[in-house]
């Protein structure tokens, strides 16, 4: 078996495309729409036919409750992993993404927390191991 797609909730498509292409840097891999709903998602430049994170409306009021509730605790919807997290920290701060956690060294990683503007905390890892 293989992980070809998951998801993260956002409370607007556009703005979420915009955040995970403009600022983090993947791709649009398919965006097409059935009536009211939109499928979305994005792929990393890096591995263009890997995993596929949607970008999933949430409009489902005990989804808006759990991403609510995860995000309060500081908990990442998403987590993204680099080769170098203090180098892609900068990139993407340079491009305007607000971290809550800088670069900071925890047991056999670097890790980083930013939030993606659409309800969501994303974390990036660089493992040390």
């Amino acid at each position: 078996m293989k992980i070809k797609l998951t998801a993260v909730y956002v409370d607007d498509q556009e703005k979420a495309l915009r955040f995970y292409t403009d600022v983090l840097g993947f791709t649009k891999k398919n965006d097409f729409s059935q009536g009211p709903f939109r499928w979305l998602t994005v792929a990393s430049p890096e591995d263009p036919n890997g995993t596929e994170l949607q970008l999933a409306l949430n409009n489902n009021p005990p989804a808006k409750t759990y991403q609510d509730a995860i995000r309060e605790q500081g908990q990442p919807a998403a987590n993204f992993f680099s080769d170098d997290v203090k180098v892609d920290y900068e990139r993407i701060k340079s491009k305007g993404a607000e971290f809550t956690m800088p670069p900071t060294d925890v047991t056999g990683s670097t890790i980083a927390m930013l939030n993606d503007t659409c309800g969501n905390l994303i974390q990036i890892t660089q493992l040390r191991w």
